[in-house]
Formats: structure tokens, sequence, C-alpha cells
């Protein structure tokens, strides 16, 4: 057993976590609004198109599963290099597809590799950052993801205005998981940065903190959910609605723009301001929960949330449906925003002290859940009614589930940190 020997730096961090982040989000970033235009240029129908970009939250949740048995047995780094090849392969299957089915194999792909860089970059701050520094860490990490997310879709209306296809951009994410992979590739082993780590001996194999959190939270997955299904099944539901209103926010947008006609590059734009707001305000919303309580950010996150989407939905053919639609962009980011990072906080609030990551793996996998139904949900309304219409029931969702929260918060979280 070692601890680490040189003091902290949080520049220490910036080359092998927060810049390869940066970049990969910002890659992901530029395609995320574009996935459904992509489709509707294929000949797909709205319904389709809302299909083929639920498959990116899709191969999320699965992509949970394994990540874990992946990252302790190669490690961090060459786990993010692996997803980064990952997602090159499928933004390129994207861009040769011919029809909306091989698009939807290249988006899961996608959908697969970011969730195997996500708990990747996670082990990482686990194993090399003090404990002192962590959450500072982890929350910066987060406010990375969500700067990226806001660069991209600006250079994808750059990349779409010069060359006038929206597949083009996607040669971004392609630029973005290259460079990835060449400042990990590229950097020294971190033992001579960090200094030497705390390391366990796990079935035969000595791990560091990071692989040994990413295999707890995947071995024994569904058992840790059936020990927990009572907790689960209740404040778990609440927790898959913040993860279902999120991810329907990310689909329904630039489904929204192709239904009442918004140009590629418009789209981009719009959604990219959009993600401004939602970054400016990540740090806030955990400033809230720490000074007055749990619930003052996860009820008004998801009200709003229900709110703008029913909004939308009563929009869609009204004369201002454009000016509507930045509306409803901007309240939605703006309600995401103030609930960033409700669902980790509350997770950390309820796991065992003793051994956290198994409930936690459970915990994350539950707010998945919520993240793939919810497009799903999108597109099998939209197929059999309207896409109003699918908005609409989003939007009761998310009020559904500020009720759930404030019921069963106050239960499971007795005092909340201050």
């Amino acid at each position: 057993m070692s601890t680490t020997e040189q003091p902290f730096s949080w520049r220490s961090i910036g080359l092998p976590v927060l810049l390869p982040t940066l970049l990969f989000s910002i890659g992901e970033g530029a395609i995320i609004p574009l996935i459904p235009i992509a489709a509707d240029n294929l000949g797909a129908t709205l319904a389709i198109a809302g299909l083929v970009a639920a498959l990116l939250t899709i191969g999320e949740l699965f992509g949970n599963i394994p990540s874990g048995w992946l990252v302790s047995r190669i490690g961090e780094r060459p786990a993010m290099i692996g997803a980064s090849a990952l997602s090159i392969i499928g933004v390129v299957i994207c861009i040769l597809a011919p029809n909306p089915a091989a698009l939807g194999f290249g988006v899961l792909l996608i959908g697969l590799a970011t969730a195997v860089f996500a708990l990747a970059r996670h082990a990482f701050l686990t194993s090399f950052v003090p404990i002192a520094y962590r959450a500072r860490a982890l929350s910066t990490l987060g406010g990375t993801f969500r700067l990226g997310t806001f660069i991209g879709p600006f250079i994808s209306a750059l990349i779409i205005h010069l060359s006038g296809a929206a597949i083009v951009a996607f040669w971004i994410h392609v630029v973005a998981c290259v460079a990835a992979a060449l400042v990990l590739l590229l950097l020294p082993d971190p033992a001579t940065t960090f200094g030497a780590v705390h390391t366990s001996r796990v079935n035969d194999r000595t791990l560091r903190d990071g692989e040994v959190v990413a295999e707890q939270q995947s071995h024994g997955l569904f058992a840790t959910i059936r020990r927990n299904r009572g907790l689960l099944s209740r404040l778990g539901l609440g927790a898959a609605i913040i993860g279902a209103m999120r991810a329907s926010r990310q689909v329904i947008l630039p489904l929204w723009a192709v239904s009442i006609g918004i140009a590629d590059a418009n789209t981009a734009i719009i959604i990219g301001i959009a993600g401004a707001v939602d970054f400016a305000l990540f740090y806030t919303g955990g400033q809230i929960m720490d000074r007055f309580g749990r619930l003052w950010t996860a009820v008004p996150s998801l009200v709003g949330l229900g709110i703008g989407h029913i909004v939308l939905s009563f929009t869609h053919d009204l004369s201002a449906n454009t000016a509507w639609f930045i509306f409803a962009a901007m309240f939605l980011s703006l309600a995401n925003g103030l609930g960033s990072g409700i669902l980790m906080t509350l997770g950390a609030d309820l796991a065992p002290k003793t051994n956290p990551a198994p409930f936690l793996g459970a915990w994350r996998f539950t707010g998945g859940v919520g993240q793939a139904t919810s497009p799903l949900m999108i597109a099998g309304v939209t197929a059999v009614a309207s896409l109003s219409l699918a908005a609409g029931a989003v939007g009761v969702l998310g009020l559904i589930g500020a009720g759930v929260m404030l019921r069963y918060v106050p239960r499971y979280i007795k005092k909340p940190q201050k």
C-alpha cells in the first residue's frame, strides 16, 4: 500500500484527463444535434430519426455493463484510447451510411464508446487525485464535458455553412477523437507525474483505486439492483426520470428543428447557445444543493424541464414557431443546468460509506435506463401520433418526476449536507 508522494497540482490532471475529455466532448457535441438531421437526409421519417438518435443513449446504457470490466483489465488510459478508436469507427460508418439503419449502427457504436470513455476518465481521477481534491476534480470534469458540448455545435454550424452538408460535420468528431487519442498516447506513464498511488490486490491482480471502483460498479450489477430494489423503485424512479428528461432534450430539439424547417446550420447555432446556458449553471446547481438541500435543484429542474416540453408541444403550428423553439431551447437548458450534478450527488448521499461502488454502479445504471427509454418513447409516440404529443407526454413525465422527488428525497436523505 502506498499513497501519493508528490503534492497535488491541478495542472497535473489537465493533459491526461481534462484535455482529452474536452476534445472528445467537442466532437460528440458537434454531432448530437445533427443525428436526426442526418437521418432525415437519408429519407427517415421523424419517428425513425428519433429512433436513430435514441441509439446513442441505448449504446451508452449497454456500454455501462462491460466498461467497468474493461477498465479494470486494461487500465484507464488504454480504455480511453480504445474508446476513441471505437468512436471513430462509429462516426465513419455514419458518414458512409447509405440508409438510416446503417446510420443507427454507427450511432450505437458511438454510444458504446462514450460509456467506456466516461467511466475510464472517472476511474483515472479516482486513482490519481487525492481524496481531498476528488469532488472538485469530478465537478471540473463535468464542467469540461459541458464546455465541449457547448463548443461543438458552433464548429458544426461553421462546417455546415462552408460545405453545405450536415454529414460533413461528422468529421469533427473523427478529428477530435484522433486528437484525444494522440494526447493520451504521447503522455508519459501517469505514475511519473502523480507519484506512487494506492493499489489493492483483487483476484490476484494489482489494481489502482479507480480500476477497483470500475470493476465493483459492473460486477454483480443486477444482484446489487435486486438488493436495493426498494430504494431504486422509489427514489431511483426519480433518477430515471431525470435521465429521461435530459436525454429527451437532446433528441426532441433537433427533431423539432427538422419538423418546422429550420436550416441545419441555424439548428446547430441555436443548440450551441443553449449549451452555453447549460454550461454557465453547472457550478450554481452544486452551490444551491450544498446550501439549501437536494430538493431545491431536483424539483425546480424537473418542473422546468416538464414545462419547457409542454410549452414546446403547443407551438409547432404557430406562425412564430421558430421564436418559440429558441425560447424553449434556452428554457430547457436553464432548467437542466440548474440540476447539474444532482444524480451524482444523490448517489453519493445514498451509497453505503464502507463499499459505495456497487451501489453507485446500480444507481448510474438506473439513470441510464431513463436516458435510453425517453428517446424511444419520443420515437414511438411520434410514430403513432405526432411530435407535439410526444413533447407533451415527456413534459408530463417531468412533472411526475418532480412529485417523486418531493415524496422520496426527504424519506431517504434526512440531513442533506450544507
